[in-house]
């Protein structure tokens, strides 16, 4: 059973989120500010998060950034933000921090859960198939069957939003990719985001490998971004 971490301080939101996602089969915990619900995630390392922005003691941008700067499990965790603004400068700056997806107040419990699977089913391990077989390129591998990476056989932990472009980008080794393609291969739902998300994503990707010694990813000015030799 996937577990979800509500970190929200009303408990009204809360009550009606721990139902929603009860009734369709995910387990829940519960925290009531970002200081709590940092510790949480890093101790129980739920399958994905539903963060409110607006919350005490942390609120959720800084949490999402320290989770994402942690290292480690935790800092792989799907974080689903929740706003009572609707306002595209907050969803977008939600995203570039690290969100995997954005969703504001009042919601349908109905599309909250939509959400959640969508996020879970991005980034989890597939049955096998053939458009999800194990990818190769150079020192460069990424299996969808247990959504794992490996430069050199040294393992990368990415967010489902990193591997989703990954795997994009590995799909088509050497092939320039603009900004659409790589979001129609990252996202499993329809979604409109900026350039600046997807290139904050590719920036934080590109971190990852960076502490490796590693630059697979090549950005192509005016073009789009592509997979280089990785050797």
């Amino acid at each position: 059973m996937p577990r979800v971490l509500i970190v929200d301080d009303d408990p009204a939101i809360r009550d009606v989120v721990r139902f929603a996602l009860s009734r369709a089969g995910y387990g829940t915990l519960e925290a009531a500010d970002g200081a709590a619900g940092l510790a949480a995630a890093r101790e129980a390392l739920p399958d994905l998060i539903v963060l409110d922005v607006m919350l005490p003691e942390m609120d959720g941008t800084e949490m999402c950034r320290a989770l994402r700067a942690s290292g480690g499990a935790a800092s792989a965790i799907p974080v689903l933000f929740l706003s009572s603004r609707d306002d595209e400068v907050d969803r977008v700056v939600g995203l570039e921090i690290g969100g995997d997806d954005y969703l504001t107040k009042p919601f349908s419990p109905r599309e909250l859960v939509a959400r959640v699977r969508a996020v879970l089913r991005r980034g989890a391990p597939a049955a096998p198939a053939p458009a999800d077989e194990a990818l190769r390129h150079g020192r460069l591998a990424l299996d969808p069957g247990t959504a794992r990476v490996t430069w050199d056989g040294a393992e990368v932990v990415l967010t489902a939003t990193e591997f989703g472009l990954l795997r994009t980008l590995m799909r088509r080794p050497g092939r320039v990719l603009n900004r659409d393609a790589l979001m129609d291969g990252a996202y499993t739902v329809e979604r409109v985001v900026s350039d600046r998300t997807i290139d904050s994503h590719v920036r934080r990707l590109r971190a990852k490998f960076a502490a490796l010694g590693a630059a697979p990813v090549e950005t192509l000015p005016g073009f789009g971004y592509r997979l280089g030799p990785c050797d």
